[in-house]
Protein backbone atom coordinates (compact mmCIF):
# COMPACT_ATOMS: atom_id res chain seq x y z
CA UNK A 1 0.00 0.00 0.00
CA UNK A 2 1.70 3.48 -1.05
CA UNK A 3 1.28 5.87 1.21
CA UNK A 4 1.38 10.02 0.35
CA UNK A 5 2.27 11.92 3.12
CA UNK A 6 1.01 15.80 3.45
CA UNK A 7 -0.19 18.16 5.78
CA UNK A 8 -3.61 18.38 7.41
CA UNK A 9 -4.13 21.36 5.82
CA UNK A 10 -3.51 20.56 2.16
CA UNK A 11 -7.02 18.04 2.21
CA UNK A 12 -8.78 19.91 4.36
CA UNK A 13 -10.25 22.92 6.79
CA UNK A 14 -9.46 23.40 9.77
CA UNK A 15 -11.71 25.61 12.18
CA UNK A 16 -11.67 26.16 16.02
CA UNK A 17 -14.73 26.45 17.87
CA UNK A 18 -15.63 29.47 19.62
CA UNK A 19 -19.28 28.58 20.57
CA UNK A 20 -19.93 28.53 24.26
CA UNK A 21 -22.56 27.04 26.24
CA UNK A 22 -24.53 30.04 27.13
CA UNK A 23 -27.62 31.06 26.26
CA UNK A 24 -27.71 34.64 24.78
CA UNK A 25 -30.57 36.90 24.35
CA UNK A 26 -31.39 37.68 19.97
CA UNK A 27 -29.00 34.34 19.27
CA UNK A 28 -30.76 30.97 17.48
CA UNK A 29 -31.52 28.22 20.09
CA UNK A 30 -29.15 25.25 19.43
CA UNK A 31 -27.93 22.19 20.47
CA UNK A 32 -24.32 21.47 21.23
CA UNK A 33 -22.04 18.41 20.46
CA UNK A 34 -19.43 19.49 23.57
CA UNK A 35 -16.05 18.37 24.64
CA UNK A 36 -17.15 15.42 26.60
CA UNK A 37 -19.42 14.01 23.32
CA UNK A 38 -16.36 14.00 21.30
CA UNK A 39 -14.11 12.54 23.85
CA UNK A 40 -16.04 9.43 24.43
CA UNK A 41 -17.37 8.72 21.02
CA UNK A 42 -15.84 6.94 18.02
CA UNK A 43 -18.43 8.53 15.81
CA UNK A 44 -21.31 11.12 16.41
CA UNK A 45 -24.73 9.77 15.32
CA UNK A 46 -28.45 11.46 14.91
CA UNK A 47 -30.07 9.51 17.81
CA UNK A 48 -27.62 11.35 20.58
CA UNK A 49 -28.79 14.68 19.52
CA UNK A 50 -31.79 15.23 22.02
CA UNK A 51 -28.85 14.20 24.33
CA UNK A 52 -26.47 17.48 23.25
CA UNK A 53 -27.29 20.58 25.66
CA UNK A 54 -29.44 23.48 24.91
CA UNK A 55 -27.60 26.81 24.33
CA UNK A 56 -27.80 29.53 21.77
CA UNK A 57 -25.20 30.50 18.80
CA UNK A 58 -25.22 33.65 16.10
CA UNK A 59 -25.96 33.25 12.06
CA UNK A 60 -22.05 33.23 11.53
CA UNK A 61 -21.56 30.46 14.31
CA UNK A 62 -23.91 28.83 12.97
CA UNK A 63 -22.82 28.62 9.31
CA UNK A 64 -19.45 27.72 10.29
CA UNK A 65 -19.92 25.04 13.10
CA UNK A 66 -22.94 23.46 12.48
CA UNK A 67 -21.85 19.66 12.31
CA UNK A 68 -22.10 18.00 8.86
CA UNK A 69 -21.93 14.14 7.50
CA UNK A 70 -18.07 13.71 6.78
CA UNK A 71 -16.42 15.96 9.18
CA UNK A 72 -14.17 15.27 11.82
CA UNK A 73 -14.07 16.91 15.35
CA UNK A 74 -11.64 16.66 18.22
CA UNK A 75 -10.62 18.32 21.50
CA UNK A 76 -8.47 20.78 21.74
CA UNK A 77 -8.00 21.88 25.22
CA UNK A 78 -7.40 20.04 28.13
CA UNK A 79 -6.60 20.12 31.62
CA UNK A 80 -3.75 17.24 30.62
CA UNK A 81 -1.57 16.55 27.17
CA UNK A 82 -3.82 13.32 26.97
CA UNK A 83 -6.93 13.80 26.67
CA UNK A 84 -6.17 16.64 23.69
CA UNK A 85 -6.53 15.50 19.72
CA UNK A 86 -9.23 13.23 20.43
CA UNK A 87 -11.02 12.25 17.30
CA UNK A 88 -14.76 11.91 16.68
CA UNK A 89 -16.57 11.14 13.09
CA UNK A 90 -19.42 13.02 12.53
CA UNK A 91 -21.52 10.39 10.78
CA UNK A 92 -24.75 12.04 10.02
CA UNK A 93 -26.09 15.74 9.42
CA UNK A 94 -27.68 17.44 11.78
CA UNK A 95 -30.06 20.73 12.08
CA UNK A 96 -28.90 23.22 14.76
CA UNK A 97 -26.31 21.23 16.55
CA UNK A 98 -23.25 22.91 16.39
CA UNK A 99 -19.47 21.83 17.70
CA UNK A 100 -18.71 23.35 20.98
CA UNK A 101 -16.05 25.40 22.41
CA UNK A 102 -12.83 23.36 23.41
CA UNK A 103 -13.09 21.68 20.14
CA UNK A 104 -12.17 21.78 16.34
CA UNK A 105 -13.73 20.69 13.00
CA UNK A 106 -12.32 19.32 10.24
CA UNK A 107 -14.14 19.60 6.64
CA UNK A 108 -11.88 16.92 4.44
CA UNK A 109 -11.55 17.92 1.05
CA UNK A 110 -13.68 14.58 -0.48
CA UNK A 111 -11.58 14.12 -3.35
CA UNK A 112 -8.50 13.63 -1.42
CA UNK A 113 -9.31 12.65 2.28
CA UNK A 114 -12.08 10.00 3.63
CA UNK A 115 -13.54 11.31 6.73
CA UNK A 116 -13.92 8.09 8.43
CA UNK A 117 -9.91 6.91 7.38
CA UNK A 118 -9.08 10.80 9.01
CA UNK A 119 -11.06 9.74 12.16
CA UNK A 120 -9.26 6.13 12.26
CA UNK A 121 -5.89 7.60 11.70
CA UNK A 122 -6.23 10.56 14.48
CA UNK A 123 -6.75 7.81 16.53
CA UNK A 124 -3.26 6.11 15.97
CA UNK A 125 -0.78 6.42 18.40
CA UNK A 126 1.62 8.36 15.79
CA UNK A 127 -0.76 10.89 15.57
CA UNK A 128 -1.48 11.19 19.50
CA UNK A 129 2.33 11.52 20.22
CA UNK A 130 2.10 14.36 18.10
CA UNK A 131 -0.44 16.29 19.75
CA UNK A 132 0.82 15.19 22.99
CA UNK A 133 4.48 16.92 22.04
CA UNK A 134 2.55 19.74 20.53
CA UNK A 135 0.37 20.65 22.75
CA UNK A 136 1.52 24.01 24.61
CA UNK A 137 0.79 24.96 28.04
CA UNK A 138 1.26 24.61 31.45
CA UNK A 139 0.14 22.24 34.18
CA UNK A 140 -3.15 23.57 34.45
CA UNK A 141 -4.50 23.30 30.88
CA UNK A 142 -2.57 21.92 27.52
CA UNK A 143 -4.53 23.37 23.68
CA UNK A 144 -3.11 22.80 20.52
CA UNK A 145 -2.27 25.83 18.02
CA UNK A 146 -4.25 26.86 14.54
CA UNK A 147 -1.04 25.93 13.30
CA UNK A 148 -0.24 22.91 15.06
CA UNK A 149 -3.63 21.73 13.78
CA UNK A 150 -2.84 22.39 10.24
CA UNK A 151 0.56 21.07 10.28
CA UNK A 152 -0.37 17.55 11.54
CA UNK A 153 1.06 14.85 9.03
CA UNK A 154 -0.60 12.69 7.47
CA UNK A 155 -0.20 9.53 5.42
CA UNK A 156 -2.65 9.13 2.79
CA UNK A 157 -3.27 5.91 0.42
CA UNK A 158 -5.46 6.05 -2.60
CA UNK A 159 -9.13 7.43 -1.61
CA UNK A 160 -10.14 4.15 -2.20
CA UNK A 161 -7.92 2.47 0.67
CA UNK A 162 -9.27 4.98 2.68
CA UNK A 163 -12.65 4.24 2.35
CA UNK A 164 -11.93 0.67 2.99
CA UNK A 165 -9.80 1.25 6.16
CA UNK A 166 -12.54 3.94 7.55
CA UNK A 167 -15.47 1.59 6.58
CA UNK A 168 -13.62 -1.47 8.98
CA UNK A 169 -12.95 0.78 11.86
CA UNK A 170 -16.84 2.26 11.49
CA UNK A 171 -18.46 -1.21 11.15
CA UNK A 172 -16.44 -2.25 14.60
CA UNK A 173 -17.78 0.77 16.38
CA UNK A 174 -21.67 0.42 15.36
CA UNK A 175 -20.99 -3.18 16.61
CA UNK A 176 -19.76 -1.37 19.77
CA UNK A 177 -22.04 1.30 20.00
CA UNK A 178 -25.23 -1.65 19.26
CA UNK A 179 -23.79 -3.16 22.77
CA UNK A 180 -23.82 -0.15 24.66
CA UNK A 181 -27.40 1.16 23.74
CA UNK A 182 -28.16 -2.62 24.97
CA UNK A 183 -27.04 -2.35 28.20
CA UNK A 184 -28.73 0.79 28.66
CA UNK A 185 -31.84 -0.21 28.28
CA UNK A 186 -30.95 -3.91 30.41
CA UNK A 187 -30.08 -1.20 32.88
CA UNK A 188 -33.15 1.00 32.65
CA UNK A 189 -34.79 -2.38 32.97
CA UNK A 190 -33.36 -3.18 35.95
CA UNK A 191 -33.54 0.04 37.96
CA UNK A 192 -36.83 0.29 36.99
CA UNK A 193 -38.21 -2.96 38.96
CA UNK A 194 -35.95 -1.92 41.64
CA UNK A 195 -37.54 1.58 42.10
CA UNK A 196 -40.90 -0.57 41.55
CA UNK A 197 -39.98 -3.17 44.52
CA UNK A 198 -37.94 -1.00 46.41
CA UNK A 199 -38.97 2.38 46.32
CA UNK A 200 -42.46 2.22 45.64
CA UNK A 201 -42.96 -0.86 47.47
CA UNK A 202 -45.00 -2.85 44.83
CA UNK A 203 -42.84 -5.62 44.95
CA UNK A 204 -45.52 -9.21 44.50
CA UNK A 205 -47.71 -9.56 47.49
CA UNK A 206 -48.67 -13.43 48.15
CA UNK A 207 -51.32 -13.41 45.42
CA UNK A 208 -48.38 -12.11 43.00
CA UNK A 209 -50.18 -8.32 43.25
CA UNK A 210 -48.37 -5.29 43.70
CA UNK A 211 -48.19 -5.04 47.50
CA UNK A 212 -48.81 -1.25 48.70
CA UNK A 213 -51.03 -0.54 45.78
CA UNK A 214 -53.23 -3.43 46.21
CA UNK A 215 -53.47 -2.33 49.84
CA UNK A 216 -50.39 -4.36 51.60
CA UNK A 217 -50.35 -2.94 55.19
CA UNK A 218 -47.34 -0.19 55.56
CA UNK A 219 -46.10 1.18 59.11
CA UNK A 220 -44.54 4.78 59.54
CA UNK A 221 -40.80 5.15 60.23
CA UNK A 222 -38.97 7.61 61.89
CA UNK A 223 -35.23 7.01 61.06
CA UNK A 224 -37.00 7.31 57.14
CA UNK A 225 -39.23 9.35 57.75
CA UNK A 226 -41.76 7.57 55.17
CA UNK A 227 -44.06 4.39 55.42
CA UNK A 228 -42.50 1.32 54.66
CA UNK A 229 -44.02 -2.42 54.76
CA UNK A 230 -44.72 -3.84 57.56
CA UNK A 231 -42.10 -6.36 58.41
CA UNK A 232 -39.61 -4.28 57.02
CA UNK A 233 -36.84 -2.08 59.32
CA UNK A 234 -34.22 0.33 58.81
CA UNK A 235 -31.03 -0.53 58.57
CA UNK A 236 -27.93 0.66 56.88
CA UNK A 237 -25.45 -0.14 54.09
CA UNK A 238 -23.23 -2.65 55.96
CA UNK A 239 -26.21 -4.66 57.10
CA UNK A 240 -26.30 -5.98 53.31
CA UNK A 241 -23.26 -5.56 51.83
CA UNK A 242 -19.13 -5.95 53.40
CA UNK A 243 -16.96 -2.76 51.43
CA UNK A 244 -13.23 -4.47 51.07
CA UNK A 245 -10.72 -1.30 50.31
CA UNK A 246 -8.19 -1.84 48.03
CA UNK A 247 -4.18 -1.92 48.45
CA UNK A 248 -1.58 0.34 48.29
CA UNK A 249 -0.28 -1.52 44.74
CA UNK A 250 2.76 0.59 44.34
CA UNK A 251 4.04 -1.57 47.59
CA UNK A 252 2.89 -5.04 45.89
CA UNK A 253 4.79 -4.71 42.86
CA UNK A 254 5.37 -8.64 40.97
CA UNK A 255 8.98 -9.57 41.46
CA UNK A 256 11.62 -11.60 38.85
CA UNK A 257 9.74 -14.32 37.39
CA UNK A 258 6.54 -13.98 39.66
CA UNK A 259 2.91 -13.44 38.09
CA UNK A 260 1.18 -10.16 37.89
CA UNK A 261 -2.40 -8.89 37.24
CA UNK A 262 -3.32 -5.54 35.91
CA UNK A 263 -3.93 -2.87 38.79
CA UNK A 264 -7.62 -1.05 39.10
CA UNK A 265 -7.50 2.39 39.47
CA UNK A 266 -10.59 4.86 39.10
CA UNK A 267 -9.13 5.63 35.38
CA UNK A 268 -9.36 1.24 34.80
CA UNK A 269 -13.22 2.07 36.01
CA UNK A 270 -13.53 4.23 33.33
CA UNK A 271 -11.50 2.85 30.20
CA UNK A 272 -11.05 -0.87 31.02
CA UNK A 273 -7.06 -1.88 30.87
CA UNK A 274 -4.71 0.11 28.40
CA UNK A 275 -1.24 0.29 27.72
CA UNK A 276 -0.72 2.73 30.35
CA UNK A 277 -2.34 0.58 33.34
CA UNK A 278 0.53 -0.67 36.26
CA UNK A 279 0.76 -4.28 37.78
CA UNK A 280 0.68 -5.60 40.97
CA UNK A 281 1.87 -9.19 42.26
CA UNK A 282 -0.41 -12.06 41.43
CA UNK A 283 0.22 -12.96 44.94
CA UNK A 284 -2.29 -10.18 46.82
CA UNK A 285 -4.94 -11.70 48.98
CA UNK A 286 -8.37 -12.79 47.07
CA UNK A 287 -10.50 -10.01 48.76
CA UNK A 288 -8.85 -7.50 46.58
CA UNK A 289 -8.61 -9.60 43.10
CA UNK A 290 -11.53 -8.50 41.15
CA UNK A 291 -13.55 -10.76 38.24
CA UNK A 292 -15.80 -10.36 35.68
CA UNK A 293 -19.33 -9.14 37.49
CA UNK A 294 -17.87 -8.15 40.53
CA UNK A 295 -19.10 -4.67 42.30
CA UNK A 296 -16.90 -1.84 42.40
CA UNK A 297 -17.42 1.63 44.31
CA UNK A 298 -14.70 4.38 44.24
CA UNK A 299 -15.19 6.11 47.08
CA UNK A 300 -13.22 9.04 46.19
CA UNK A 301 -13.95 12.04 44.46
CA UNK A 302 -15.64 10.52 41.31
CA UNK A 303 -17.83 8.16 43.95
CA UNK A 304 -19.14 5.72 41.48
CA UNK A 305 -20.65 2.32 41.28
CA UNK A 306 -20.18 -0.23 38.80
CA UNK A 307 -20.37 -4.08 37.31
CA UNK A 308 -16.61 -4.74 36.29
CA UNK A 309 -16.04 -6.72 33.13
CA UNK A 310 -12.79 -6.01 32.06
CA UNK A 311 -10.82 -8.93 33.11
CA UNK A 312 -9.04 -10.14 36.29
CA UNK A 313 -7.38 -7.67 38.14
CA UNK A 314 -6.08 -6.36 41.12
CA UNK A 315 -7.96 -4.02 43.46
CA UNK A 316 -6.21 0.07 44.00
CA UNK A 317 -6.80 1.73 47.06
CA UNK A 318 -9.99 4.12 46.86
CA UNK A 319 -11.93 1.56 45.65
CA UNK A 320 -14.09 -0.89 47.67
CA UNK A 321 -14.73 -3.69 46.30
CA UNK A 322 -18.58 -4.96 47.35
CA UNK A 323 -19.54 -8.02 48.55
CA UNK A 324 -22.23 -9.77 50.13
CA UNK A 325 -23.11 -9.53 54.10
CA UNK A 326 -25.79 -11.41 55.55
CA UNK A 327 -26.52 -13.63 52.57
CA UNK A 328 -28.36 -10.58 50.87
CA UNK A 329 -27.89 -11.03 46.76
CA UNK A 330 -25.70 -9.12 44.61
CA UNK A 331 -28.68 -7.19 42.63
CA UNK A 332 -30.08 -6.05 46.46
CA UNK A 333 -27.18 -4.47 47.44
CA UNK A 334 -25.86 -3.14 43.77
CA UNK A 335 -28.84 -1.05 43.34
CA UNK A 336 -29.30 -0.11 46.93
CA UNK A 337 -25.79 1.48 46.53
CA UNK A 338 -26.51 2.83 43.64
CA UNK A 339 -29.08 4.54 45.09
CA UNK A 340 -27.40 5.88 48.36
CA UNK A 341 -24.72 7.27 46.11
CA UNK A 342 -26.90 9.85 44.45
CA UNK A 343 -28.41 11.04 47.66
CA UNK A 344 -24.73 11.88 48.77
CA UNK A 345 -23.97 13.42 45.69
CA UNK A 346 -27.74 15.53 46.18
CA UNK A 347 -26.97 16.05 49.54
CA UNK A 348 -23.74 17.37 48.43
CA UNK A 349 -25.55 20.18 45.63
CA UNK A 350 -27.60 21.10 48.04
CA UNK A 351 -24.81 22.25 50.30
CA UNK A 352 -22.83 23.91 47.23
CA UNK A 353 -20.29 21.65 48.45
CA UNK A 354 -18.18 19.52 46.49
CA UNK A 355 -18.70 16.11 48.01
CA UNK A 356 -14.84 14.77 49.10
CA UNK A 357 -14.42 11.08 50.09
CA UNK A 358 -17.35 8.51 51.42
CA UNK A 359 -16.09 7.52 54.63
CA UNK A 360 -16.80 4.24 56.34
CA UNK A 361 -18.85 6.67 58.76
CA UNK A 362 -20.57 7.52 56.03
CA UNK A 363 -21.73 4.37 55.09
CA UNK A 364 -22.60 3.79 58.52
CA UNK A 365 -24.90 6.75 58.30
CA UNK A 366 -26.67 5.62 55.66
CA UNK A 367 -30.60 4.34 56.17
CA UNK A 368 -32.41 2.21 53.55
CA UNK A 369 -35.43 -0.07 54.20
CA UNK A 370 -34.89 -3.72 54.49
CA UNK A 371 -37.50 -6.65 54.47
CA UNK A 372 -36.87 -9.09 57.50
CA UNK A 373 -37.53 -11.92 55.27
CA UNK A 374 -34.93 -12.62 52.92
CA UNK A 375 -37.83 -13.90 49.72
CA UNK A 376 -38.68 -10.67 48.42
CA UNK A 377 -34.48 -9.44 48.01
CA UNK A 378 -34.23 -13.35 46.65
CA UNK A 379 -37.55 -13.29 44.29
CA UNK A 380 -35.36 -9.63 42.97
CA UNK A 381 -31.98 -11.72 42.46
CA UNK A 382 -33.78 -14.41 40.06
CA UNK A 383 -35.40 -11.58 37.99
CA UNK A 384 -32.78 -9.66 38.08
CA UNK A 385 -29.30 -11.47 37.88
CA UNK A 386 -29.81 -12.69 34.66
CA UNK A 387 -29.96 -9.51 33.43
CA UNK A 388 -26.86 -8.28 35.37
CA UNK A 389 -24.97 -10.88 33.84
CA UNK A 390 -26.15 -9.96 29.88
CA UNK A 391 -24.96 -6.43 30.87
CA UNK A 392 -21.49 -7.68 31.89
CA UNK A 393 -21.28 -10.54 29.07
CA UNK A 394 -22.09 -7.57 26.35
CA UNK A 395 -19.59 -5.40 28.22
CA UNK A 396 -17.12 -7.90 27.57
CA UNK A 397 -17.86 -8.12 24.08
CA UNK A 398 -17.25 -3.96 24.08
CA UNK A 399 -14.17 -5.19 25.37
CA UNK A 400 -12.99 -7.10 22.92
CA UNK A 401 -14.26 -5.20 20.42
CA UNK A 402 -12.22 -2.47 21.42
CA UNK A 403 -9.40 -4.06 21.82
CA UNK A 404 -9.30 -5.59 18.24
CA UNK A 405 -9.96 -2.29 17.07
CA UNK A 406 -7.19 -0.73 19.00
CA UNK A 407 -4.42 -3.88 17.55
CA UNK A 408 -5.60 -3.24 13.90
CA UNK A 409 -5.43 0.62 13.95
CA UNK A 410 -1.38 0.39 13.91
CA UNK A 411 -1.14 -2.56 11.21
CA UNK A 412 -3.91 -1.18 8.97
CA UNK A 413 -2.30 2.66 9.12
CA UNK A 414 1.15 0.76 8.55
CA UNK A 415 -0.21 -1.76 5.42
CA UNK A 416 0.95 -4.74 7.55
CA UNK A 417 -2.67 -6.37 6.83
CA UNK A 418 -4.75 -6.57 4.38
CA UNK A 419 -8.91 -7.46 5.02
CA UNK A 420 -11.46 -8.16 2.92
CA UNK A 421 -13.99 -5.85 2.37
CA UNK A 422 -16.81 -8.01 4.11
CA UNK A 423 -16.86 -5.30 7.02
CA UNK A 424 -16.53 -2.66 4.29
CA UNK A 425 -19.81 -0.41 3.98
CA UNK A 426 -20.68 3.01 3.65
Amino acid sequence: MQLYKCKLSDVAKVEISSVDKKAKENETAVRLCNFTDVYHNWAITSDMASSFMEASANAKEIEKFTIKKGQVAFTKDSETRDDVGIPTYIADDFENVLLGYHCALVTPDETKLYGKYLNAFMHSNYIQKYFELNATGSGMRYTLSIDTLESMPLLLPSLEEQKRIGNIFSALDKKIAINRAINQNLESLAKQIYDYWFVQFDFPNEEGKPYKSSGGKMVWNEKLKREIPEGWHCGNLFEIAAFTNGLACQKYRPRKGEDALPVIKIREMHDGFTSETEEVSSNIPESVKVYNGDVLFSWSASREVMLWAYGIGGLNQHIFKVTSANNFPKSFYYFQLLDYVNIFKKIAEARKTTMGHITQEHLQQSTIAIPDEKNITNQFEEKIAPILEQIVMRQEEISNLTKQRDELLPLLMNGQVSLNSDLSHD
